[in-house]
């Protein structure tokens, strides 16, 4: 991604409904060459232009994070989180887990659920340490252009 790519997903970090002509403004291209670039951008999978909420503000309360030791193959364990509703993202790691699974809930009644009925009932779960959010204090998706 060249410096001219990245000051333009930079002004669509800061507004994805900004106009092209004021992108174009900003990274002195025509609009039409914004809308090129941005299109390939979305083509090749670099960029997604999404709405993103605040879990809080629509009703879901309880976030966690989920450490998830696995017996045997961690790849369909994976797979069978990424498809639960609760779940945010999921990743495989090195250490302690072998995977992390960022949930979030309504309540702690849901997250109880979700974890003790639908996480460590899927096959090859051997263990779950939940890591439950008091306070969020950072979460950016900014990091892609800087």
């Amino acid at each position: 991604m060249d410096a001219v790519s990245k000051a333009i997903v930079e002004q669509l970090q800061e507004d994805g409904r900004r106009p092209y002509a004021a992108i174009g403004k900003a990274v002195g291209l025509s609009e039409a060459a914004v809308r090129q670039r941005v299109q390939k951008l979305l083509d090749q999978g670099a960029i997604q232009i999404v709405a993103v909420t605040d879990p809080l503000t629509v009703g879901f309360r309880r976030q966690a994070m989920v450490g998830i030791t696995v017996e045997g193959d961690v790849d369909p364990v994976a797979d069978a989180l990424a498809a639960l509703g609760e779940v945010e993202s999921v990743v495989i790691t090195a250490g302690s887990f072998d995977l992390l699974a960022e949930v979030v809930c309504e309540d702690d009644d849901h997250l109880l659920e979700t974890i003790g009925k639908r996480v460590r009932a899927l096959p090859g779960v051997r263990s779950t340490e939940t890591f439950v959010y008091l306070k969020l204090r950072k979460q950016t998706s900014a990091w892609g252009a800087r």
